[in-house]
């Protein structure tokens, strides 16, 4: 087992920053330092608000370590956990595992409908329904080849009594339309609401054909959605005025979102969402809202190219709480609600993609007031975080890895 140790001091932070550098005593979060990005912006745009981006850097004081509990996965994709504190993840080719917090990987659960695992597809987010230990339903996002060609799927299916395969499972939601334009932009997390509920994210699949349905109330690409357990609209979503508007949705105009969590005080739904060249975001959801991809936007074209009107705030979009360029690519997200390390209460955590780290995000007011990058030296491709039942931390990446992170 790998074990990185994390141990910051501040009377180290402070001879780091410099004699003549003033750092500010922020109580729990410790020391206010430089921004932790210091790479150059792809774009000369402004934010709308101070702190939008680059916040300043924090750096946690309490000793903590980062091990590696297993490295045998194949490209996992979601975690979740399940009552007993083990963790149920996906792999992207179509299967799940379970995996016990000592790193035991169990056999491949079969039954599951089969995905286009093709490009950025595959089998995605998953959550088991809050009364699994009575039920045993797991719920998952996937991406199916349809007619017409592909769509983000929805599906749940009960886990049989030996753990060896999914049993009755069932399609019940499909995110309409199809595009036969490539493997991108799936979106795929999914998250129960406090009602019971479902939320889940879509893509608007990156083709330039389709990238405009994310500001379509019509089709659900681009979109947070809110559905019942059957795949139906939820009670009390909100509803948008235009002709044809469709009643699972619960916003509009987002470009690939792979991170959902609640906010464990107020309960508010927060997204995290992967932009172009530049402008990644992490969003704050609320219902009926247009989150402006691809009208708004921090980010340009891979080419270079501005996006649209090259503008970045319009009336009636609603603007990023946090942004990042040069980008981080980050997926999955939850807030830490426990309290072995008490200086992280409520703070976001993102798993990092290309940014290779776990971002660290202080929200205060709905506001990021501090940044910090865990296990940057690892060099992990961080696909997905949760928190599991003894209040750790725990992590999944591209090349196989699950983390445990804890309090040393």
């Amino acid at each position: 087992m790998k074990i990185t140790t994390y141990k910051i001091l501040v009377a180290a932070a402070l001879l780091l920053t410099g004699c003549s550098e003033t750092i500010e005593d922020t109580g729990n979060n410790g020391p206010v330092l430089p921004p932790v990005e210091n790479n150059a912006a792809n774009t000369n745009y402004q934010p709308a608000f101070p702190g939008q981006t680059r916040a300043n850097g924090v750096r946690t004081s309490t000793a903590y370590v980062g091990e590696v509990l297993t490295s045998s996965l194949s490209s996992p994709w979601g975690i979740t956990g399940l009552p007993d504190g083990r963790l149920l993840v996906t792999e992207k080719a179509g299967t799940m595992r379970i995996v016990s917090t000592t790193g035991t990987v169990s056999s491949a659960i079969t039954g599951l409908p089969a995905v286009n695992s093709g490009g950025q597809g595959g089998l995605l987010g998953v959550c088991a329904d809050p009364q699994f230990a009575s039920n045993r339903m797991v719920y998952w996002v996937f991406s199916e080849n349809v007619s017409g060609g592909n769509v983000t799927s929805v599906a749940k299916g009960r886990l049989s009594n030996s753990e060896a395969m999914i049993e009755n499972p069932v399609v019940i939601y499909r995110a309409n339309p199809s595009a036969n334009v490539g493997n991108l932009h799936y979106g795929g997390r999914i998250l129960f609401d406090s009602t019971g509920n479902l939320f889940v994210s879509t893509g608007e699949r990156s083709d330039l054909s389709t990238r405009p349905l994310a500001q379509s109330v019509t089709a659900a690409l681009g979109k947070i959605l809110r559905i019942t357990t059957n795949g139906q609209p939820a009670p009390g979503n909100p509803s948008f005025t235009q002709s044809g508007a469709l009643p699972e949705l619960y916003s509009i105009g987002h470009r690939n979102p792979q991170g959902i969590a609640i906010h464990p005080v107020t309960g508010e739904l927060w997204q995290s969402e992967h932009g172009p060249r530049g402008g990644d975001e992490i969003n704050r959801v609320q219902a009926g809202k247009n989150y402006g991809w691809p009208t708004i936007t921090y980010g340009i074209e891979y080419s270079g190219a501005t996006i649209g009107n090259g503008i970045q705030q319009q009336s009636g979009m609603e603007q990023p709480v946090y942004y990042w360029d040069p980008v981080i690519s980050p997926s999955g997200i939850t807030f830490y609600k426990g309290n072995n390390i008490p200086e992280w209460q409520n703070n976001l955590f993102v798993a990092s993609l290309s940014g290779m780290h776990i971002a660290r995000l202080v929200i205060e007011n709905n506001k990021v007031t501090g940044e910090e990058r865990l296990l940057a030296g690892d060099n992990q491709r961080f696909r997905d975080i949760t928190q599991g039942l003894d209040n750790n931390l725990y992590t999944v990446t591209d090349g196989g890895k699950l983390y445990r992170i804890r309090r040393q």
